[in-house]
Order: structure tokens, then C-alpha cells, then sequence
């Protein structure tokens, strides 16, 4: 089986490859455009097996994707492709719009002329599988149910607008044109090769530099957690056994303050790599000016993909973070290569010099 991965050189996106090719599923064809959330690397091995191509290029390159679906024949697309990191929609809205709208539009009218030329047969096999987020529905009371399907979308930040419009795009193909689609909105990653923007590896890297841990406002709000390989694995489910047009939500089931899961991942620190002077991580953790429009709570209810599809995690999130705080230890030269001048640059506006650089 051949497939189309979109950003597939991020960090879920790399994750799921590695595992779809390690597992023996067949060949992916990955298109990404490397931005600085992206790297080679994450793909480092499985390209050298022959069973991953990786192009650079543009999702929103209609043309490109176009060739790319004549030349390879994918019998699935898996769209991870996006911007993803909220602070930076709030600082820089213009390129969410263009991936993740504009982007999502153009290639879903390159596949759509694919998958209409396929012979019938060859339609009704083929799936377009598009990741979004918990975050287009928005902010939820401390005390409220987690949000179903059929929750009504409240978008807060330019990020959630953005995956929020492509999923009532991918819906619409489905209405409109008939393309066999599948979206999936799944809570908070985390896990290997994740860019340190984002909360758990700004954390380790930090403590590990003796810089602060720059924590939000009070350290509050509420994320549900998952960690990324429990994802890859859901989202495998829902593409070998969804129904075409539904929607299925994928969280960890493991609500966390982002307090606690600063202090926590301190915890893992002290042991695995405790500091010369026998003090604790948990020293360095600085509250910071909350974002402007910080949801309070996420919470995902995935009981329909569990019950019709047979999907649970296999990480708690204690054991999920240890892995992950291992990983991070364990890979000093990715590290290096990611965190780059131009990330030094970003943190140091976000968080203030010396934070996160």
C-alpha cells in the first residue's frame, strides 16, 4: 500500500511514518514544506530503508500535489500538514491562514481530481485522513463534560479559526463531491522529535540549560494529554476501519494542569538527570504574563472511537512522560539541530531573553 503523508517531516507526522513503515504497511510518500517545525532528521533511517520518499514542497502547490498523485498512485492521503503553535498565530495569523485554509482548500482540489479519475473500485478503497485539534471547540468550564463530536465549534485563537475552517472544508468535499474523507481531532501530543516551541521540550531543555521553566499566567489551565504514539496508532484505526464522513476524537484521557505537568516533568528531571548541586528543576519555574485569549480547559471524550473501533491509549501519561523526558536525554545532536538561531530568536520575544533561548 502506497500513501500520501502531508507534513509528514514534523512531529507527528514523523512519528506516524516511522511507525506505518517499521510496522510493514508499505511505501509513504511524504510532502513537506520544511519550515522550522520540520526536519529531515525525524525521518533519519527510514528514508535509507527505500519505503519513504520525501518531497519538499507545498501543499497549497496544487500542481505539485497534482504530479506527485500521478506519479505515485497513493492509495490513502493522510493530511498532518499545518501550523500548529498557537503563540505564533496570535503574533503572525497570515501563515495559519494560508496552510492551514488555503493549503487544505488547494489540496483537497488536487486530490479531488485524483480520486475522480480512479476507476470505481479503486474510489471506493481510497480515503483522505485529516488531523485537526480539540482546540476548535474551545474553551470548556472546569466542571464541563469533555467535548463529543458534536460539540459546537468556538474557535478562540487564529490557530483553532484556522483548523476549524479546514475541517468544514474537508466536510464539505465529503457532502458536495463525495471524496471519502475522515477527520480526527485529537488533544494534546507529546513525545519524540517534537519541536521546542511546545511546552514539554521547552521544559526539559530548559531545566537541563539551568534556565527558567516559563509557565503561563497561574499554570491553570487544563490539557488533556496523548502521548504521540497512542495517536499514530488511533489514527491507523480510523484509517483502516472509519466510516467515510465521520469524525473521531483521540484524546489521552489524562487531564493535567500545565502546573503539574511542568512540576512532574522536574520529578523525572531529578532522577534521570539530577542537577550538580542536588537542588530541584522545580527552582527554575518562572510565571509568566498569561497569552492573550489562553483557553482554560480542553477535555476530549473519545468513547466513539474506542467503542467503534476498538482504540485505547497504551501510555499513561506517567509512563508516556518518562519516555519521552528519556528520549529527550538520549538525543543531544537532534537537540542541537533544531534549536537554531532562528528558535533562540522566536523564544526570546515570547518568553523574554534568556527563557527559552
Amino acid at each position: 500500500m502506497t500513501i500520501l503523508v502531508t507534513g509528514g517531516a514534523g512531529f507527528i507526522g514523523s512519528n506516524f511514518v516511522r511507525e506505518w513503515i517499521g510496522s510493514g504497511r508499505g511505501r509513504v510518500v511524504v510532502l513537506d514544506r520544511l519550515t522550522y517545525a520540520a526536519n529531515p532528521a525525524n525521518l533519519e533511517g527510514v528514508i535509507a530503508s527505500g519505503l519513504c520518499v520525501l518531497v519538499r514542497g507545498d501543499i497549497a502547490d496544487q500542481a505539485c500535489v497534482a504530479s506527485l498523485l500521478q506519479k505515485y498512485q497513493p492509495e490513502a492521503i493522510v493530511h498532518f500538514a499545518a501550523e500548529s503553535h498557537v503563540d505564533r498565530s496570535i503574533h503572525g495569523p497570515d501563515d495559519f491562514i494560508q496552510t492551514n485554509i488555503v493549503g487544505t482548500y488547494r489540496l483537497l482540489e488536487a486530490v479531488r481530481g485524483y480520486w475522480s479519475a480512479l476507476p470505481s473500485s479503486v474510489q471506493a478503497a481510497f480515503r483522505f485522513l485529516h488531523v485537526s485539534t480539540d482546540e476548535v471547540y474551545g474553551s470548556l468550564a472546569v466542571d464541563a463534560p469533555p467535548s463529543t463530536e458534536l460539540a459546537t465549534y468556538a474557535p478562540n485563537s487564529p490557530y483553532a479559526a484556522s483548523k476549524a475552517a479546514s475541517d468544514h472544508l474537508v466536510r464539505a468535499w465529503r457532502e458536495t463531491y463525495g471524496l471519502p474523507v475522515l477527520t480526527t481531532n485529537c488533544s494534546n501530543n507529546y513525545g519524540p522529535f517534537q519541536h521546542p516551541e511546545k511546552l514539554m521540550p521547552l521544559m526539559i531543555l530548559n531545566a537541563l540549560a539551568r534556565k527558567p521553566l516559563p509557565v503561563y499566567g497561574d499554570g491553570q489551565n487544563i490539557r488533556d494529554w496523548l502521548y504521540v504514539g497512542d495517536h499514530c496508532e488511533a489514527i491507523r484505526r480510523v484509517l483502516a476501519q472509519g466510516r467515510p464522513g465521520e469524525t473521531y476524537n483521540i484524546g489521552g484521557d489524562s487531564e493535567q494542569t500545565n502546573l503539574d505537568v511542568v512540576r512532574q516533568i522536574c520529578a523525572v528531571l531529578d532522577e534521570l538527570s539530577p542537577r550538580a548541586d542536588g537542588r530541584s528543576y522545580a527552582e527554575q519555574i518562572t510565571f509568566v504574563a498569561d497569552r492573550p485569549g489562553h483557553d482554560r480547559r480542553y477535555a476530549i471524550d473519545a468513547r466513539k472511537v474506542r467503542e467503534e473501533l476498538g482504540w485505547a491509549p497504551a501510555q499513561a501519561f506517567s509512563s508516556g512522560l518518562r519516555k519521552t523526558v528519556g528520549w529527550y536525554l538520549e538525543h543531544p545532536e537532534w537537540v542541537s539541530q533544531v534549536v537554531n538561531g532562528e528558535y533562540r530568536r522566536w523564544s526570546d520575544q515570547q518568553y523574554g531573553a534568556g527563557a527559552g533561548s
